[in-house]
């Protein structure tokens, strides 16, 4: 038995799994930058129209999307930017060094929302039940998205 198929079953079931979880945790982030829940004392003085105001509000609205998996790759390409411009706005400038500098969590979140705007939403989406972006399915080894393949 070949451990590869087995869990390709699972491999899109994962990926809804994947971008919700990568969705509340922007979503999270959000909820404390603009309700001030739980307060964290980093985001008290946040105000919404201030950079970190304005990132919160595409954390809140647009987590809350991926949560849903609701146009999910217009949605995580558009974080993945965010993402890139906290790293380098607020992490960078204190050391080259992410672990020094405290910018893991964007890091991966940045590379987290650009797999997901590559990937797509999965089937437990809102994405697939509206049939907005209809998952490809990979080719019989496991590769490409099954693009220029016959029909069977």
């Amino acid at each position: 038995m070949n451990p590869d198929r087995v869990t390709a079953a699972y491999q899109p079931y994962l990926l809804s799994l994947f971008r919700f979880v990568t969705g509340l945790i922007l979503f999270q982030f959000g909820v404390a930058k603009l309700f001030k829940f739980p307060p964290v004392p980093m985001f008290e003085a946040v105000t919404p129209f201030s950079l970190f105001g304005a990132a919160g509000m595409f954390e809140l609205v647009l987590g809350g999307m991926l949560m849903l998996g609701l146009l999910t790759r217009p949605a995580a390409f558009i974080l993945s930017g965010e993402m890139a411009c906290a790293y380098f706005i607020e992490h960078f400038p204190k050391s080259f060094f992410p672990l020094l500098n405290g910018g893991t969590l964007a890091i991966m979140l940045c590379f987290a929302c650009l797999y997901l705007a590559a990937a797509g939403a999965g089937p437990l989406s809102l994405d697939a039940k509206l049939h907005l972006r209809p998952s490809p399915q990979p080719d019989d080894r496991g590769f490409g998205h099954g693009i220029g393949q016959a029909q069977r």
